[in-house]
């Protein structure tokens, strides 16, 4: 006796009746004509927005606010794509091999901080470096938080859930970040009681040269409203500036300076910005597939390169033993573009 099946046999030509019901859908019926198994990162990052099924983002009166947003900054965007949900993250992450991914940078994270603590590290730091830190390294907490929110507007605007999961895995990067920026700030305090660390990071973050250029390019990102000048504005500009400068130019001056710990730290989260440069570069690739979506793209890196050239060489100016940060930050943010296919 045959095995009992649950599919449902096709009807023959001749008994075809149009009103009869259709066999059933298969499981991820949308991923059936790549004929082979859908991948793990398929079933589950894929086609999952239900507010882009119709012209109407949410089953509600049309004139709410919320719908009215969606139709303009997402559904109006002029970045136009026949299929964003045919994107495909680079690196395929979901949620449960991000979590393995960074477990591991965690405990390397983690490990570091135990290893120099027992070797009383920020001790022997030098005051002139510790006075630096209190302006130009603890109140970052403020700068990455500031992309993390950023990168949670883009999980909300984006029209498709490929891009969706991109942005969501980057805000969950910064939200690390800004632990791991609040707990080196509150080691340091123990350290040196006297330098104003915990207390003194907000009047920094808010009125401290080296901060006001990228304040006021953070503070115009998050009310870039439309999602394409959005992405454009956060990861061809703001984040490459924050790298760059940031990341890459203060590690250098840490390790000129003997504070091989934050220059280890910074270069971890730099991976974490490498990972973000790649779905950002994959996302520029396909939305170029659109006729007029790379001159579109250009135009918007046009007017926001100017806010963070200006971010990069106000923060770059204060830092100690390295008066060629400037100068390599903005060749670097340049390069990036560049190898999205933008003029340097």
């Amino acid at each position: 006796m045959s095995e009992p099946t649950d599919e449902v046999p096709a009807p023959e030509a001749d008994d075809f009746d149009p009103t009869a019901p259709m066999p059933p859908l298969k499981t991820w019926s949308h991923l059936a004509k790549q004929r082979r198994r859908p991948s793990e990162y398929e079933v589950v990052s894929t086609n999952l927005l239900w507010s882009t099924d119709g012209d109407m983002p949410w089953a509600l009166n049309p004139e709410i606010p919320l719908n009215k947003w969606y139709l303009k900054y997402r559904n109006g965007s002029p970045l136009r794509h026949d299929d964003w949900d045919g994107f495909r993250d680079p690196d395929q992450l979901v949620y449960r091999t991000y979590n393995i991914l960074q477990d591991g940078q965690e405990t390397y994270v983690d490990g570091l901080l135990d290893e120099f603590s027992e070797k009383q590290h920020d001790k022997g730091l030098d005051e002139a470096w510790i006075a630096a830190l209190a302006r130009l390294y603890t109140p970052a907490r403020y700068l990455i938080h500031s992309v993390q929110m950023a990168s949670a507007y883009l999980v909300q605007i984006v029209p498709a859930s490929t891009i969706e999961n991109c942005a969501m895995l980057q805000s969950a990067d910064q939200m690390r970040w800004v632990s791991r920026i609040a707990y080196r700030t509150k080691e340091l305090s123990y350290s040196w009681p006297d330098a104003r660390f915990v207390a003194g990071e907000r009047a920094a973050w808010e009125q401290e040269r080296a901060w006001l250029g990228f304040r006021e390019l953070m503070e115009k990102v998050l009310c870039a409203y439309d999602w394409g000048e959005h992405f454009v504005a956060l990861q061809l500009v703001a984040k490459p500036a924050i790298d760059e400068a940031f990341l890459r130019q203060l590690g250098i001056a840490a390790q000129r300076n003997g504070d091989t710990l934050l220059g280890l730290l910074l270069a971890a989260q730099m991976a974490d910005s490498d990972r973000s440069r790649r779905w950002t570069r994959a996302l520029v690739d396909y939305a170029a597939q659109t006729d007029g979506n790379r001159a579109l793209m250009a135009e918007w890196i046009a007017k926001w390169e100017p806010l963070g050239d200006q971010a990069i060489e106000a923060y770059c100016a204060e830092l100690p033993d390295n008066p060629e940060a400037a100068r390599e930050a903005r060749r670097a943010a340049g390069e990036f573009r560049a190898s999205c296919g933008f003029d340097a």
